[in-house]
């Protein structure tokens, strides 16, 4: 590693500061407990008259359709959702229809207990724009009621002259049709049967069979496949049904109207593996060798018991895919990957033993066993712990790595790492004093005495980044980046 400069560097914190706003709500379908219970709803619904149901639908209506776009379609949405409780031969007005949906309707309050760890990058929309303006976009993880984290996004402009001006803000949150995966990876399947010890030759021939990208009828043909192949181990057939079954639940796609704003745009937790959180989105503007962009976001979900690693991916934030990733690089928080392949490959910064930052190489997106150590808890503000803070960018002089290290009183400050351009496996500058640290107005909140970041960008002379303190609220600091870069080598 090149010998490190003496100068220290701090960050200037900007005046956007974004604080929780419990009235950004979503609509949640409510099922209040057992079968039983919802058909014993249902019956006291039933038991109304017509201009009962209408008046107190009127009422609903009045007090609850402001606050949601398309309200009497979420709440068909809801009474379909139990409609199968509802005695055979029943004729329902369209009335009732809605009145059953909100009372299987409730409001969620995605922020009402935090908005943090923010990630920002290049806007995939730059028209419109004064000479030396730049638009970005920015993800949040806002956490509710239950500690249920979600993604939200934003967007703001920041000038030539580094002023921050948030696009204004849209009054209604909407949650995206939920939707299967239409393909398959080859090479995702193949790491989860090589981890489960179930690769053998003859499995491996079945498994070549398959295009890269497969559907879900070639994955129910494959299936069929090991069923009636009697030469294969009983224990081996099992441990396919498992994988090709986990490989279904390991995918889905969501999908936003078209007309929805970027910020009424939510992510809410869908799927069992991370029903209790989308948490620490570090998003990543990627360009591959042959130029063609896509966003990625790598997160982690939380089902309440265990953390899983996964990717998020989209080109236009309306619609996206997520992903499981697996392998052993892939076991803990704080996945981060590369805006680019290095020497052809794909390049992701991890933490599998939660104190130390590792960087992991792979052929596959969604398959992570090869990594290697870039350093461990040195300077004594992260003898605890250190992590990524976020993507790396990509500077002249190396890879730039903003990290956050945890040292007394589990204190988070974040600093910066600097990697080599070429084999960013080679440290070769870092800070030694933090460039963030928590301030007395900072230090309050939720988790006290942390800042924290997913992501930063380059805007001209300037690192933006985005960051979160004490798990409540967010906010922009600048570095300017020549001299945070000579402070590093």
């Amino acid at each position: 590693m090149a010998q490190r400069g003496a100068l220290c560097v701090v960050a200037t914190r900007r005046a956007e500061i974004r604080q929780a706003d419990s009235s950004r709500v979503i609509t949640k379908l409510f099922i209040p407990g057992n079968e039983d219970r919802v058909r014993r709803i249902i019956d006291r619904v039933l038991t109304l008259s017509e201009e009962q149901v209408t008046v107190l639908l009127e009422q609903v209506i009045d007090e609850f359709a402001h606050r949601h776009r398309r309200f009497q379609a979420v709440l068909m949405d809801n009474y379909r959702a139990v409609a199968r409780f509802i005695p055979e031969g029943e004729p329902l007005s369209e009335a009732r229809q809605l009145l059953l949906g909100a009372y299987f309707t409730s409001e969620y309050s995605i922020q009402s207990a935090g908005v943090l760890n923010p990630s920002i990058v290049l806007h995939p929309d730059q028209s419109g724009l004064r000479e030396g303006e730049a638009r970005y976009l920015m993800t949040y993880r806002c956490v509710g009621e239950g500690h249920i984290s979600s993604l939200e996004f934003r967007s703001c402009v920041i000038t030539r002259d580094y002023e921050i001006k948030a696009r204004p803000i849209s009054p209604f949150l909407e949650t995206p049709e939920v939707l299967p995966c239409e393909t398959f990876n080859r090479s995702l399947l193949r790491a989860r049967l090589i981890q489960r010890g179930a690769f053998s030759k003859a499995v491996e021939k079945l498994v070549d069979e398959l295009p890269e990208e497969f559907t879900l009828g070639e994955m129910e043909a494959l299936e069929s496949r090991f069923e009636t192949e009697r030469t294969l181990p009983k224990r081996i057939r099992a441990e396919m049904r498992d994988v090709l079954q986990w490989l279904q639940q390991s995918c889905y796609r969501v999908r936003f109207p078209l007309g929805t704003r970027i910020s009424g745009r939510v992510i809410f937790p869908v799927v069992e593996n991370e029903c209790r959180g989308i948490e620490d989105a570090r998003l990543v503007r990627f360009v591959d060798d042959d130029g063609e962009v896509t966003y990625y976001a790598t997160y982690t979900g939380y089902n309440g018991f265990a953390i899983v690693s996964k990717l998020l991916e989209t080109k236009d934030f309306l619609n996206f895919k997520s992903v499981t990733l697996t392998g052993k690089a892939a076991q803990n928080k704080g996945m981060a990957l590369f805006p680019r392949r290095i020497n052809g490959r794909y390049a992701m910064l991890c933490r599998r033993d939660n104190e130390c930052n590792y960087i992991a190489f792979s052929d596959s997106l969604y398959s992570w066993d090869e990594d290697e150590l870039i350093r461990g808890p040195v300077s004594p503000w992260e003898f605890i712990q250190i992590g990524n803070g976020g993507s790396p960018i990509e500077t002249q002089a190396g890879w730039l790595v903003l990290t956050h290290g945890v040292g007394p009183m589990r204190k988070y400050c974040l600093g910066a790492d600097l990697l080599d351009l070429d084999d960013p496996s080679k440290l070769i500058g870092r800070a030694t004093e933090p460039i963030l640290s928590p301030n007395e107005y900072e230090r309050e909140g939720y988790v006290p005495n942390v800042v924290y970041t997913c992501g930063a960008v380059v805007h001209h002379d300037e690192l933006i980044i985005a960051y979160a303190m004490s798990d409540w609220a967010s906010g922009i600091a600048t570095v300017p980046l020549d001299m945070l870069l000579k402070s590093l080598t």
